[in-house]
């Protein structure tokens, strides 16, 4: 009996230290969602509050295309629980105009309007374009190098000798490891899996990034962008794989983010719930919060 209480007492202990999963989608709001996500939540200010009590990290691209004001700022730092982590990109003139040069003072800029968030500004994303190659890792180091130390940072490239497993992919993984920054895996495998079944599948896989699944924990806070379809068996057999690598990085003390969109984001909290589900099935005893739905509607009568 004494045996087994131990072993009781360790598995709590374990669940208890094993740093947080971050489940995300890319976005808080959405149209659709107080009919069908949030039908039954009492009524709120802002969507935020809905969706920071049942995912507890968002893909903010918003950032990318301008700044927010301090204003709003503020009322997401105070919309959120503290366990919330807010993970945003850099805008687009530091990293598609200014190609990560001559851009110290925006750099400052952005991150004092987002210091007001504090331990809830989980990940500062810096999305680069696919003509972004392995002649410019020089400008990538001296960039790395002006984020402050207190700021993680996650690095998401396309040029496609980054993912041919050569000697271009191995310098821009040492040197995210030097800076303890995290690579970002894109993941769109199951999005283009099987037939088109619809013009939206069709205009996404038309937008979306076709590149190699090299999954590598450059830091602390690994982060996966899951791109799925609207067929749930897809979905199901790509994400099986990452149930497993996730609960791995915990398990050696990395914090991974999780990203899960769909063709129609109006559907991407359903691709959450499954992945949270395959995940407790796999690991009932490190099992993550459920969210807060019914079975996913079928597409024709989801509104």
């Amino acid at each position: 009996m004494t045996n087994m209480n131990n072993t009781a007492t360790n598995m709590a202990n374990a669940q208890q230290n094993l740093p947080p999963v971050f489940i995300g989608l890319p976005m808080w709001q959405h149209s659709h969602w107080p009919n069908s996500w949030f039908a039954s939540f009492p009524k709120a200010q802002s969507q935020l509050i809905h969706y920071a009590n049942e995912c507890n990290t968002v893909e903010g691209n918003t950032t990318f295309y301008s700044l927010p004001d301090a204003d709003a700022v503020a009322r997401w730092a105070d919309s959120v629980p503290s366990h919330f982590s807010f993970t945003f990109k850099f805008n687009q003139q530091i990293t598609h105009v200014n190609r990560l040069q001559h851009c110290e003072d925006q750099i400052r800029q952005q991150l004092s309007l987002l210091a007001p968030l504090k331990h809830k500004l989980g990940v500062m994303m810096v999305q680069l374009p696919a003509s972004f190659g392995p002649d410019k890792l020089s400008v990538l180091d001296t960039f790395l190098s002006l984020i402050p130390s207190s700021i993680y940072v996650a690095v998401e490239v396309r040029h496609l000798q980054f993912f041919a497993k050569s000697d271009a992919e191995k310098a821009f993984n040492q040197l995210l490891i030097k800076h303890k920054a995290n690579r970002i895996i894109m993941d769109t495998r199951a999005l283009f899996t099987g037939p088109i079944t619809s013009e939206i599948v069709r205009e996404v896989r038309g937008k979306k990034p076709k590149v190699p699944v090299n999954v590598i924990a450059t830091g602390q806070k690994p982060v996966v962008r899951f791109v799925g379809n609207d067929n749930e068996a897809d979905n199901t057999a790509c994400l099986r794989p990452w149930v497993s690598k996730i609960h791995q990085w915990r398990i050696e003390g990395k914090s991974p983010y999780f990203f899960c969109h769909r063709p129609d984001n109006k559907d991407a909290p359903w691709l959450a719930s499954l992945f949270i589900n395959l995940y407790n099935e796999a690991y009932p005893d490190y099992s993550l919060p459920t969210l807060s739905m019914t079975k996913n509607p079928l597409q024709d009568n989801l509104f």
